[in-house]
């Protein structure tokens, strides 16, 4: 099955089963913005608290905020983002649609290296466990020749915006013959600059009204807040400040689902170092977000560094952690060495003071900043895909199943009466009474057990016990895995024990 056919029945899974819905869907919902549903906003939960957990529960050096997402209009100005949050944007003259000219690009390169990856599919069939994979991508001449066009265009355009040619992005998309998705023409329009914040207005009266923006990152309320922080916390360097919350971009090419919304959810750390020492932190911070990535199962292949060729206005590195999603590799969390940039910017247009008394120095100076950030539903969009199979079994029926990870799940058990009779359901109810204080449990007695099961794979609930007769001799139920569907008796004292080490943030946090 094409990955874009796959892509587009999670896109129904997640609405079928409560992950997420079109905001406002009684009313045809609103372009790139999106709910999450009762499933959803317990996954959704749990990333959140797996990350806030590894960044400020695991390290002594870390704390967490939450800023205001209204900011001094001033912020803006000193952080750059009034002056040059911009994108390139271009309209196709037939369909009347607009796009970003760099991700036309971008969608173009991505096609051609999917080219490759279609030469190593037909090499592997052919040759199949004589298959060399890195050999064939050696000496294929056709893979070569692709590598060469994406070299190429990748050259032009990483040269483009570097230098913020719009002419030259212009003549890469008719030089590839890149289309219109709407209207298959490349009757494209000039290259323009489009600001992506929202602005809104604070004030009781239109006259007396003060133009502000809902803040489109999350980093500079850490910013703002550094000497709050650093003098409450009595915080020596190297410390950090961590963040979850709501961030805004006016995306004009909003889509791919969850991936590009506007109006999304980051999970970002501020870490302040000493000047120097910023690239050895920058290393540390590169391998310590992909160990917590890898962590959770999902293949050390499905993830690849990406680093900036043109690197914003306030970094001196940068990377990119991408995972492998059915639309290609994509960007799900950003490492960014950000220099002194925010600090001393702040400082000037603030007026006030914002530097480190370094008592081993006995000096002052502005700290350097390493950044991490990661989107939340972008995070979620990878985990949901990943997790997604539509299983073929041995009876020949296929189960849609999702293998989340057992921490991550939004249910970590159901509670399932055999039938709805002779007891089981008071029983099982008894069960579950005891089970909900350790973790979040669905108890379900409607349609056979079958299909029972078969609800709670597709939502991704790792156990299932079950209450048969059985239950009220001997004090046990069966215990069944989502995965290998496996199934065993167990005692009901023991079940806390079993699951609860199998589910447990803490387990998964341990593998740091």
């Amino acid at each position: 099955m094409a990955q874009e056919d796959i892509f587009k029945k999670i896109v129904s899974h997640c609405k079928e089963y409560g992950f997420v819905f079109p905001s406002s869907d009684i009313y045809d919902g609103l372009g790139a913005v999106y709910d999450y549903g009762q499933n959803g906003v317990e996954l959704k939960n749990n990333i959140k608290q797996y990350w806030w957990q590894s960044m400020v529960l695991l390290h002594d050096n870390i704390v967490g905020i939450d800023s205001a997402i209204f900011m001094h209009p001033t912020v803006w100005k000193a952080s750059g983002h009034v002056d040059a949050f911009n994108d390139p944007l271009i309209d196709n003259r037939d369909s009347k649609k607009r796009y970003r000219a760099d991700v036309l690009i971008e969608d173009h390169i991505a096609k051609l290296e999917e080219k490759i990856e279609k030469e190593v599919a037909k090499g592997r069939k052919r040759f199949k466990d004589a298959f060399d994979e890195q050999q064939f991508l050696a000496t294929n001449s056709r893979v070569a020749e692709i590598k060469d066009k994406i070299n190429a265009v990748h050259s032009r355009f990483a040269k483009a915006m570097a230098e913020s040619d719009f002419e030259e992005l212009r003549q890469i998309i008719l030089d590839e013959e890149i289309v219109c998705p709407i209207s298959g023409t490349r009757n494209w329009t000039e290259v323009r600059q489009f600001n992506l914040m929202f602005k809104t207005e604070v004030g009781s009266t239109a006259d007396g009204a003060t133009s502000i923006y809902l803040r489109p990152e999350t980093a500079q309320g850490i910013f703002v807040n550094y000497l709050n922080v650093q003098k409450t916390g009595r915080m020596k360097l190297p410390f950090g400040i961590a963040q979850i919350g709501k961030a805004f971009r006016n995306e004009i090419v909003a889509r791919q689902f969850i991936f590009r919304m506007r109006e999304f959810e980051q999970m970002e750390m501020q870490f302040f170092v000493k000047p120097g020492t910023e690239m050895q932190f920058f290393d540390f911070w590169k391998q310590t977000r992909m160990a917590w990535h890898q962590a959770l199962g999902f293949g050390s292949e499905n993830y690849r560094f990406h680093d900036h060729e043109k690197l914003a206005h306030y970094a001196n590195a940068a990377t990119d952690i991408e995972f492998h999603l059915p639309f290609g590799y994509k960007e799900i969390e950003g490492i960014h060495s950000r220099t002194d940039f925010d600090l001393s910017q702040h400082a000037k247009f603030s007026g006030k003071k914002i530097e480190y008394f370094d008592p081993e120095e006995n000096k002052s100076y502005t700290p350097y900043v390493i950044e991490t950030s990661i989107g939340v539903d972008r995070m979620f969009l990878s985990v949901i895909c990943h997790s997604y199979e539509e299983e073929k079994l041995d009876s020949g029926e296929t189960r849609t199943v999702l293998h989340l990870p057992a921490a991550l799940a939004p249910i970590k058990l159901a509670v399932l009466p055999l039938v709805k009779k002779d007891g089981l359901p008071e029983k099982a109810r008894e069960i579950l009474q005891q089970l909900k204080f350790h973790f979040n449990c669905k108890y379900d007695e409607k349609d056979t057990i079958g299909k029972r099961y078969r609800r709670m794979d597709a939502i991704g609930t790792p156990y299932c016990i079950t209450i048969d007769h059985d239950t009220l001799k001997d004090n046990t139920v069966t215990l069944r895995d989502r995965d290998t569907m496996e199934q065993h008796r167990v005692d009901i004292n023991q079940l806390i024990d079993i699951i609860e080490d199998k589910v447990s943030l803490t387990t998964l946090l341990k593998k740091l």
